[in-house]
């Protein structure tokens, strides 16, 4: 169990939360949700005991894993060393025990320390440590051969593997985990789903995976109106729930403010007269009827619209033969295809795979070693990069920078799609060197509504955006009428958007497959793990 009493914390004027009191129970499985800003990160960092509360405490369980963002820290330890680590009583007896065994000569309190630290590693189930140590890093997609090497022979997505294998090692009581599925691909992903759903003790995690929350959680934990409130159920059951009681709120208050003015008129009219017991009784009846209290929510979605100025020809483009490699790396091997108007492709497969250099190619960033791209008439197109340094110049504001994008629209136009961004009153006017990630990137969405291209290619537009953000691009590109090329991750923007699916595998062709991911999955199971 992990409780917590009468938690306050804020930034300055900021207040994050306050007056928090939450038990998060074992055998529950908590999503930790709330817009970015509101504070998880920082409430995580206060469960874990790794920052302090401006106000109350915390009650964690003896043994608890936590998944830190620390992947240099271990760079000369062996991978599964690093794993065994995050069992810190064995870990420590281990190393106890190998440094007493390296001693020249062994007297009778080592002999007697040794029998002590032999109880605690059994205690610890010690003896199948590596065993299981190894199978964790397994699920996690990380190979056999890789134990036994130091980690800075991994890449960072693959040392978070390491991080996550270690918060899960040595049966904790409670987990908690910040972002785990970042970097992990669906068959590490479902992996790590089915390894959650049968862990027994408390689960704390923040994701931006939809599908992930859905699939892991009893409970959601939301933090908004500067508290947290607990919703039993996966992501999109706290969605309904949320709505559905702020709904019956307003509606109960809406009535209450309408028996009130009616109220206050009897008392007006009959307040000098000879009915001043009815005058009364209307006044006690007034003070009953407290409006509920409705703290202004934090969350916040912005409203993604995607219109065409044209739709471009039916063929909006063919590829002939594309290819390319680096330094002898065949990254893409030669590709063809036509893409129909409002036809939508989510790319998917693993990181590293070449669905970057696809895009690129197809967008014009980059040029193929071979082949053509050949774009349909009236095709108009929209590039979101997955790398975005550089893209919106600094020296400027939110504002100047769209400013300068199209001067025909009137500042209150620009201030008005801005604001469907979540750039309202002074944020609009944010220098644009100082944009955070999730920003920029709605910024660069901003764009992309302004100038109404009929094909969209997008990559990794997921990445920094919070629950609701996604949720609304999803929204924005089922609507939108165009065409879409997506790379993503997301799972449930591959099901909700994609109406055909280019899957990448290193070493092989591109696979064009004409229908959705859910058809993609039932046709070619195997593939689906293996392309994500």
């Amino acid at each position: 169990m992990i409780s917590v009493q009468n938690v306050s914390k804020a930034f300055g004027p900021k207040k994050l939360f306050e007056d928090v009191d939450v038990t998060f129970a074992p055998g529950n499985r908590y999503g930790l949700t709330g817009p970015n800003g509101a504070g998880k990160t920082t409430f995580m960092k206060i469960l874990a005991g790794d920052e302090d509360a401006d106000t109350g405490n915390v009650l964690r369980p003896r043994k608890l894993g936590i998944l830190r963002q620390d992947h240099f820290k271990y760079e000369d330890n062996r991978v599964l060393d690093v794993v065994l680590m995050g069992n810190e009583p064995l870990w420590a007896a281990m190393s106890e025990k190998e440094a007493l065994l390296a001693k020249p000569e062994i007297s009778d309190e080592d002999g007697t320390r040794l029998a002590e630290l032999e109880g605690v590693i059994g205690e610890e189930d010690g003896y199948s440590a590596e065993s299981d140590a190894a199978t964790l890093l397994t699920g996690l997609g990380i190979d056999e051969p890789w134990h036994d090497q130091p980690m800075r022979a991994l890449t960072g997505g693959y040392k978070l593997r390491v991080l996550l294998a270690q918060a899960l090692f040595g049966h904790p009581q409670g987990l908690l985990l910040d972002e785990p599925t970042n970097h992990l691909d669906i068959d590490s992903i479902r992996w790590l789903e089915s390894f959650l759903r049968a862990y027994e003790g408390v689960l704390i995690t923040i994701s931006h995976d939809r599908h992930f929350l859905n699939a892991i959680c009893t409970h959601i934990a939301d933090i908004d109106y500067e508290t947290i409130i607990t919703y039993t159920g996966g992501y999109d059951a706290m969605v309904r729930q949320k709505g559905q009681v702020r709904s019956r709120v307003e509606s109960e208050n809406a009535e209450k403010k309408k028996k009130i003015l009616q109220l206050q008129e009897f008392v007006a009219r009959f307040h000098a007269g000879t009915r001043a017991s009815q005058v009364q009784s209307r006044i006690r009846a007034m003070d009953k009827l407290k409006l509920e209290d409705m703290k202004r929510s934090n969350i916040a979605a912005p409203f993604i619209k995607f219109e065409q100025k044209a739709p471009s020809g039916k063929q909006t483009v063919t590829i002939e033969g594309i290819s390319k490699a680096y330094g002898g790396n065949e990254v893409i091997q030669p590709f063809s295809g036509l893409i129909t108007r409002g036809e939508k492709i989510c790319v998917i497969g693993k990181n590293g795979v070449g669905k970057t250099t696809l895009v690129k190619m197809l967008a014009g960033e980059v040029q193929p070693d071979q082949g053509h791209v050949k774009w349909g008439h009236q095709a108009q197109v929209g590039y979101l990069p997955q790398d975005q340094q550089g893209v919106i110049r600094p020296g400027t504001t939110a504002f100047g920078w769209l400013r300068e994008m199209e001067d025909k629209l009137t500042n209150e136009e620009i201030s008005g799609l801005l604001g469907r961004m979540l750039f309202s009153g002074e944020e609009r006017m944010k220098p644009t060197a100082t944009l955070s990630g999730g920003e920029t990137v709605r910024l660069l969405m901003a764009k992309l509504m302004l100038f109404k291209d009929n094909v969209l290619i997008l990559d990794e537009p997921t990445n920094h955006l919070d629950l609701q953000s996604i949720a609304a691009l999803s929204e924005g590109l089922q609507r939108y009428e165009g065409t879409v090329i997506v790379v993503t991750h997301d799972q449930e923007l591959i099901r909700e958007v994609g109406s055909r699916i280019w899957a990448l595998h290193r070493g092989e062709p591109v696979m064009d497959f004409p229908g959705t991911f859910d058809e993609f999955v039932e046709k070619h199971p195997d593939l689906a793990s293996a392309h994500q």
